[in-house]
């Protein structure tokens, strides 16, 4: 059984209704109500909302024995204004899809039509529409609430489209999918003076011009060896924008990006280690806090094997790949699962990820849902 062409029209009109509509993280609240009213008719066994927010399971049960196989799409979108010009662009201004989890959802929302059409023989399937993948905050959340903990999978399986690679064209790699990473906050105090008096206050700007070479000189490293560290500058700034008064506060944002958890230990001990000194050579208070905290992505080893075994069975090509700089929130599900995602082709000459004017490419739709298809129905019949 798969997607009939009404089908693909529908679900197209839906991806870009869900792409006119967008919410940034733990905002997803119309999105998720969305979600639940287009697959009502589907009939599932039963829906869970306000999972971690606004979360949503919805669940396909066969009524026998069997494992629990979770599938996982992202709800929210970015807080950057479109600029591309399709009909459904973004209505919101501020807002848009540019990362393509309008697609996710779609395909997630394709499942749900075909097992409401025929349950698993056996076992159950669940679509997780999660809310927050953007911050590194929503599947936290959604792991940590006790309705979840009561679905209890032992599959979770997740995919992310990837600009630049062709279309359908598929990367899956065994171990380490996406880097760790973390946003550090960085406020340093001293005193304010007068302009004309400034060695009358307690001034942060030399603390800042040393912390910024500093920080990311922390970086070595690569991602071909298995050893990389990152420290990316984000924001500085320094005091009041006034000509008479010196400064006596600063803020230095740096994110940074280790390829395990436990390289990000000893990553954030040197970074703080550093604030300590340099703000007391300053004279400076400090205080330091983390933002928008992912783990490493770690695919299991079975996981990856049953959704390489799909992919071959649909003809779909694929290879290795590499590790992601770039972080997902995804590799927490390996907490309470064996979970595995892979990175889906959506084209060559396609805007990157976050850009102003990124589209998700419809004709992914039915590719990504028949890896997902083939992949419940090798697990669960």
């Amino acid at each position: 059984m798969f997607l009939t062409n009404q089908d693909v029209i529908e679900l197209t009109a839906w991806r870009r209704k869900l792409h006119a509509m967008p919410e940034i993280s733990s905002e997803e609240i119309a999105t998720a109500a969305e979600v639940q009213g287009f697959l009502a008719d589907t009939k599932p066994d039963r829906v869970v909302s306000g999972l971690g927010g606004t979360g949503v399971a919805v669940i396909y049960d066969s009524g026998l024995p069997g494992p629990t196989v979770l599938f996982r799409a992202e709800l929210d979108a970015l807080p950057i204004e479109e600029i591309g010009t399709p009909d459904h662009r973004s209505k919101i201004p501020g807002k848009g899809h540019m990362c393509g989890h309008d697609g996710h959802m779609t395909m997630l929302a394709a499942l749900g039509r075909q097992f409401g059409r025929e349950r698993p023989k056996r076992g159950r399937v669940i679509l997780l529409f999660q809310p927050a993948e953007e911050t590194g905050a929503g599947a936290a959340a959604v792991i940590a609430d006790e309705k979840f903990q009561q679905l209890a999978p032992d599959y979770s399986f997740s995919l992310h489209n990837m600009p630049g690679l062709p279309l359908g064209h598929a990367w899956l790699k065994d171990g380490i999918v996406n880097c760790a990473s973390r946003g550090l906050k960085i406020v340093l105090s001293g005193r304010t003076a007068h302009a004309s008096m400034p060695e009358t206050g307690i001034s942060p700007v030399p603390a800042v011009a040393a912390l910024m070479p500093a920080l990311t000189a922390l970086s070595q490293g690569s991602i071909a060896t298995g050893d990389m560290v990152l420290a990316t500058l984000t924001h500085a700034s320094v005091g009041e924008p006034a000509f008479g008064i010196a400064p006596g506060h600063a803020e230095v944002w740096v994110t940074l990006r280790t390829m395990t958890d436990g390289q990000m230990q000893a990553l954030t001990t040197k970074a703080e280690h550093l604030v300590r000194e340099v703000a007391a050579a300053g004279g400076l208070g400090y205080a330091m806090d983390y933002h928008d905290i992912f783990g490493h992505c770690e695919n299991h080893a079975e996981a990856a094997a049953l959704l390489r075994a799909a992919m071959e069975a649909e003809g779909i090509s694929h290879e290795a790949g590499e590790t992601m700089r770039g972080s997902e929130d995804f590799g927490r599900f390996a907490t309470v699962s064996k979970s595995a995602m892979f990175f889906l082709g959506a084209g060559e000459n396609m805007p990157n990820l976050h850009n102003p004017n990124y589209d998700f490419p419809d004709d992914l739709i039915p590719i990504g849902t028949k890896i997902f298809m083939r992949l419940a129905r090798d697990i669960l019949g």
